[in-house]
């Protein structure tokens, strides 16, 4: 599959981590690392507390930005919940839907998945669909099974032709924040699997442009051969975006994987 049809995205995960003080020295030091010349898009997702002041930090930077999590509902009486609508009102580029962690701890189940992705794509933002395996799972055979339906459950959300508006991205749970990854190999047969997916529902169009990152302990020693894996298109980076040096290095891998390609 032709990678030249669909961006090639690094995606930096801060999750609960830093503070809003902090946000614009550690913009000043990832500028000062960040190749000039980059051949991937790179984008941070950060608590909501953070946005505004990343937003100023980042400016002029070619830099994207959004968010770790959305609500489902567009307003009302609940609280504690963030909208598509208030995230669009920052200019968020980016919203994470159903990551492994949200799914663990705030309930969210394949179906809630969806209907954050549909109103984050509502507000014209750009969802980033995350799926993957447990461990037992992977153990038991069951990755491809549980991973295509966790892809079609999102998909029921999403109305045709708006497929090329969204990312997914494989997070196997036993790789997120464990140190352990997924080989070349394995990453590359499940997101070549999602594409399969893609392209079995909504046709091949569709599947050749949706952008599928690697999620699961991307790190400098490792960035060059899974982003070399035809179906990889990027990471969505845990610890190492919180290091600019580290982080710009995986920005840096994008180019040596393509040379190698």
């Amino acid at each position: 599959m032709n990678k030249k049809y669909r961006k090639t995205i690094i995606a930096g995960n801060w999750k609960m981590n830093l503070v809003p003080s902090e946000v614009k020295a550690f913009a000043d030091e990832l500028r000062a690392f960040l190749p000039k010349a980059r051949t991937c898009e790179v984008a941070l997702l950060v608590p909501y507390t953070h946005i505004s002041t990343l937003r100023r930090a980042l400016k002029d930077n070619r830099i994207g930005f959004g968010a770790q999590d959305v609500s489902a509902r567009d307003k009302g009486a609940y609280t504690g919940e963030v909208s598509a609508d208030m995230l669009s009102d920052m200019n968020a580029h980016y919203v994470i839907v159903g990551h492994s962690e949200c799914r663990q701890y705030h309930g969210d189940t394949d179906f809630t998945v969806g209907e954050k992705a549909a109103a984050v794509l509502g507000k014209g933002m750009c969802p980033i669909i995350c799926v993957g395996e447990s461990l037992e799972q992977r153990e038991r055979g069951l990755t491809m099974a549980y991973t295509t339906y966790q892809v079609l459950a999102a998909l029921s959300y999403i109305p045709e032709g708006k497929e090329r508006q969204i990312v997914i991205a494989y997070e196997p749970i036993w790789a997120i924040g464990t140190g352990r990854t997924a080989s070349p190999e394995e990453a590359g047969e499940v997101c070549a699997g999602i594409r399969a997916v893609l392209r079995a529902k909504r046709g091949a169009r569709a599947a050749r442009s949706v952008s599928i990152l690697y999620g699961g302990s991307m790190n400098p020693g490792n960035a060059k051969t899974l982003l070399s894996m035809p179906d990889i298109d990027g990471g969505l980076i845990g610890g190492a975006s919180l290091k600019p040096r580290d982080f710009s290095q995986i920005v840096d891998a994008v180019a040596l994987a393509a040379q190698e390609a």
